[in-house]
C-alpha cells in the first residue's frame, strides 16, 4: 500500500519536469564572458592596425579566440551558433557601437590615433584582457 503514494508522487514529480520547458539560452552577444573577451580583441586588433609602434601577440590572441569558442560550446552553443555569432554584420556592427562606447567610457576617443595608441600602451603596462594582446 504503500507503494501507490509513492508511485503517484514520484509520477507527479515527473510530469512537472516534462511540463516545464527548458530554459532557452541567450543569444551568445549577452553571455558577458564570451561577448566581453571578443570586445577585448576586437579593441586589441584595432590599436594594432592603429599604432606602428604596437603589434599583435598572434598566438596569444588565436589561444584567446579557440578558449573563447570552447567555453562558448561548453555552455551548449553549437558551431553554428558560434558562426552565425562571430560572422554576423549587425554582431560585428553591434561590436563596433560597444567598443566605441567601452573607449569613450575610459576617456579615449576611438577616432583619435594617438589616444588610441596611449591606451594601448597603458593596457600593455597593466596587462588588462586587451594589454595581453598586444606588445
Amino acid at each position: 500500500m504503500r507503494l501507490i503514494p509513492s508511485l503517484v508522487a514520484c509520477l507527479t514529480v515527473c510530469a512537472a519536469l516534462v511540463a516545464t520547458p527548458l530554459a532557452a539560452k541567450p543569444p551568445l552577444s549577452q553571455v558577458d564572458e564570451i561577448d566581453n573577451g571578443l570586445m577585448a580583441i576586437a579593441i586589441a586588433d584595432e590599436i594594432r592596425n592603429q599604432c606602428d609602434d604596437i603589434s599583435a601577440r598572434m598566438i596569444r590572441a588565436l589561444a584567446t579566440i579557440s578558449a573563447l569558442k570552447s567555453r562558448a560550446k561548453a555552455l551548449g552553443y553549437t558551431e553554428e551558433e558560434i558562426e552565425d555569432y562571430v560572422t554576423s554584420k549587425a554582431e560585428k556592427k553591434r561590436m563596433r557601437v560597444k567598443a566605441t562606447s567601452f573607449l569613450a567610457s575610459q576617456g579615449v576617443d576611438a577616432a583619435n590615433t594617438a589616444q588610441l595608441c596611449a591606451f594601448g600602451q597603458v593596457q600593455i603596462a597593466k596587462s588588462t584582457a586587451i594589454g595581453v594582446l598586444l606588445r
